[in-house]
């Protein structure tokens, strides 16, 4: 874990020098909510149309622009060739993919957490529930990483990998966001998520140890 951890660093180190990732996917962000705010404008205020509109406003916009960091993960590898110094670490394969996806995880989670504020600012909105919602966001986070690290070093060498990640991606992560939608529509009104959660801890585990174990060909 001491080895994924610094892999992660050397990432989190590079970017926060530079802020040009999170900066864009906190904006992309913030301009999918706007859009939202200015399409339901009428329904600001409403307290139980937002909470119908909310769970698929929130992960549209964690998706997309997780989708805009996730695509920029391995490409910054690419230049002037430093992904064969990382494939060169004395370090098992799946090392790099855990410490790509904690990196990413720490992203996505600090833009998360600008973005759910934002959205209750536009929408006039207070969430309750926030342990469930916090739980259901970072489960749902895990597993849209689990699948995205994976398929984002596959894409890598690919001509046009920013469309061609999305096209991959969104099947895959199908019956993760089925899931996902629910529950946060359950964690918003107060209903049981027990079931829900239950699948979404399953859809991590599985392609977490999925991704761990196929990393190594993907990579190559």
């Amino acid at each position: 874990m001491r080895r994924c951890i610094a892999i992660a660093g050397k990432d989190l180190t590079a970017e926060f020098r530079t802020k040009q990732m999170l900066n864009s996917m906190i904006v992309f962000a913030l301009l999918i909510m706007l859009i939202f705010s200015f399409s339901f404008r009428d329904s600001i205020g409403d307290y139980d149309r937002i909470t119908e509109l909310a769970p698929g406003i929130l992960w549209i916009t964690f998706i997309f622009a997780g989708m805009l960091g996730l695509s920029r993960s391995f490409a910054l590898e690419q230049e002037e060739n430093c992904i064969e110094g990382l494939k060169l670490c004395p370090v098992d394969r799946s090392v790099i993919y855990v410490g790509k996806m904690l990196s990413n995880l720490v992203l996505m989670v600090i833009m998360e957490l600008v973005a759910i504020p934002i959205f209750m600012v536009l929408f006039n909105y207070t969430l309750t529930n926030i342990f469930w919602l916090a739980l259901v966001v970072l489960l749902g986070t895990v597993g849209f990483l689990a699948v995205g690290t994976l398929l984002s070093a596959l894409t890598l060498n690919t001509q046009a990998r920013e469309l061609l990640l999305p096209v991959i991606m969104f099947p895959v992560i199908f019956p993760l966001i089925m899931a996902l939608v629910p529950a946060t529509a359950k964690v918003l009104t107060g209903d049981y998520v027990i079931p829900e959660l239950r699948i979404l801890c399953v859809f991590d585990i599985v392609f977490f140890v999925a991704a761990t174990v196929v990393f190594e060909y993907a990579i190559e």
